[in-house]
């Protein structure tokens, strides 16, 4: 009967999370949050399902969650978006890092009294942005290509420096000393050899993908490819994230590439990339995936300590002004001010987050059992105002505000956004 009942839920789930898109179409009102309320209410709320009910699959089924949505996400990319996107990404994503990882380290060694280590390695769990909400989110808002471009690399960059530097902050901590000079290297590392790795598995999976087509039932090999180059990246210490968005990055834009003169040699005659089909078929598990991903945040979190949840909805309202504050430095006047202010409240926190915080608890760190109810609580509000704040600015005096903030920015097609508002 147990079986039964959960197989039947599974499918409510299904239609729920259909329904809830196309109400995010028509009224707004963001499918993410919804789906996290469920989870909640799932979960923390009446206690039918806890995280310890899925075991290893829980993680796991994150990971692969993440994997497949960067590389759809990568595929969908225009190569003359992301070069132009990415010179414009990175001041915004090391200054918005920056701001919120010293922010929450004092807030954490003055208020949870962390050691100064402990307090920075908090900082840099929630410094990231998360791409689970970030691209389904920027598809639904209708933002110009340049922005949703500059939000995806920066949410994967992102993930890369808060989980390199808090892993390294750990090591301080073990060591008692840190070294900035090597931790720049592995950063650099690992986002250009991953890359790299990303870009040659592209190649070949091009010259290969017309043989493999061929093969009866062939559908899944592509999604199949890119969790074997995620795997492989990992091993070799690199990041399989970033891998996996310049596969789908390279693979959408094959024939751009062809025309590179040197490349034309490792490349068919000609470039094979994903058909219609294939694309479709990806789009859809993307979407059960993220849904499902969604609700099992929403099972994850932490409700019962008070105080605790109040200092990590404080966290993120702080967040979010620096993000602001960030935002209007390092955006350039040619983004529209709608989507400058559509970037500006984009700070949700996700998996990396989530298993960042897990593993300071598995360290037995002093003060990790705070370290990972504060950084779910965040998750939760972070992607809770996120979703909030994406609706409120095309719909209320808010956009009046932000369009205030982001005076001198591009307009438009039709109005500005104050008008709208």
């Amino acid at each position: 009967m147990q079986i039964a009942a959960g197989i039947a839920v599974v499918g409510i789930l299904v239609f729920l999370a259909h329904l809830f898109s196309g109400l995010f179409s028509r009224t707004r009102v963001p499918d993410v949050l919804l789906l996290m309320l469920i989870g909640v209410l799932l979960g923390p709320a009446f206690g039918l399902v806890t995280p310890h009910s899925f075991g290893v699959v829980g993680p796991f089924f994150s990971t692969v969650t993440l994997v497949i949505l960067l590389f759809e996400a990568g595929v969908h990319l225009d190569i003359d978006v992301l070069l132009t996107s990415l010179h414009r990404c990175v001041p915004l994503t090391l200054t918005s890092f920056t701001l919120s990882m010293l922010a929450v380290a004092a807030i954490s060694f003055f208020v949870l009294h962390l050691q100064v280590t402990l307090a920075l390695m908090l900082g840099a769990i929630v410094g990231s942005t998360s791409p689970a909400v970030i691209v389904p989110l920027t598809r639904k808002l209708n933002m110009e290509e340049p922005s949703r471009g500059i939000l995806l690399m920066e949410s994967a960059l992102s993930d890369v420096l808060s989980i390199v530097i808090a892993l390294a902050i750990l090591d301080a901590y073990h060591l008692g000393h840190l070294q900035v000079g090597v931790l720049i290297g592995q950063i650099l590392s690992m986002l250009l050899l991953a890359a790299i790795f990303g870009i040659l598995a592209a190649f070949l999976w091009s010259a290969l993908l017309k043989r493999v087509r061929g093969i009866e039932n062939s559908i899944f090999t592509t999604p199949a490819f890119v969790f074997v180059l995620f795997g492989v990246v990992e091993l070799l210490g690199y990041s399989g994230y970033i891998a996996a968005l310049a596969f789908g990055a390279t693979l959408g834009n094959i024939e751009a590439f062809h025309r590179v003169g040197f490349l034309k040699r490792l490349l068919p005659s000609e470039p094979i990339s994903l058909n219609q089909v294939e694309r479709d078929f990806i789009a859809e598990i993307v979407f059960l995936l993220t849904a499902f991903f969604f609700i099992f945040i929403g099972i994850s979190m932490h409700l019962r300590n008070l105080p605790l949840l109040a200092i990590g909805f404080s966290v993120t309202v702080v967040l979010l002004l620096l993000r602001l504050i960030a935002a209007r430095l390092t955006l350039t006047h040619s983004t529209t001010v709608r989507d400058a202010s559509l970037i500006a409240v984009m700070t949700p926190k996700g998996l990396a987050a989530a298993v960042l915080a897990g593993v300071a608890l598995q360290n037995n760190l002093p003060g990790g059992d705070s370290i990972q109810r504060v950084t779910y609580s965040i998750i939760l509000f972070s992607i809770v105002l996120t979703s909030l704040l994406t609706l409120l600015i095309d719909r209320t005096r808010l956009g009046r505000l932000y369009a205030f903030i982001f005076r001198g920015f591009a307009q438009p097609a039709g109005q500005s956004l104050a008008k709208s508002a």
